[in-house]
């Protein structure tokens, strides 16, 4: 077997595992868009609020929902300002996971997941850990 028919083989057999997870991967990406829009709107209320204090640098950028870099059946987005990041991931299972905030070169932590059901758990743990991140994201 040469190497395009052998990759062939294992793609046709990755691909068929991992068909049966479709319907939950379309679910994720749906919850991480709408949570994606939840924390976009609530930031642009916070860059007003720095904007007109003054203190346009304490911004934070703020990454399209795409498919996790450690989960196969997860989408994620990440909050970064400077060397600071949290990261908000939707995994296909059922799970929302708070990571952060932390810095890049060090350990990522600590992580909090709540079911995707626990809407209003999952609404009171964002505005703490969004809270959270800019006051470590705006501190000298």
């Amino acid at each position: 077997m040469d190497l395009a028919e052998r990759l062939e083989a294992v793609g046709r057999s990755l691909g068929e595992r991992e068909a049966a997870h479709a319907e939950a991967l379309a679910g994720a990406r749906k919850t991480a868009r709408e949570l994606h829009g939840t924390v976009k709107q609530a930031f642009s209320r916070y860059h007003a609020a720095v904007r007109s204090a003054g203190a346009p640098h304490l911004e934070i950028e703020l990454s399209p929902p795409r498919l996790d870099e450690k989960h196969v059946r997860a989408f994620e987005f990440e909050l970064s300002r400077g060397r600071h990041r949290a990261i908000v991931v939707v995994k296909s299972r059922g799970e929302v996971a708070l990571v952060g905030p932390f810095r890049t070169g060090k350990t990522e932590g600590p992580c909090r997941s709540f079911p995707v059901t626990a809407s209003a758990d999952i609404q009171n743990a964002l505005g703490e850990f969004l809270a959270s991140f800019v006051e470590e994201a705006a501190t000298p």
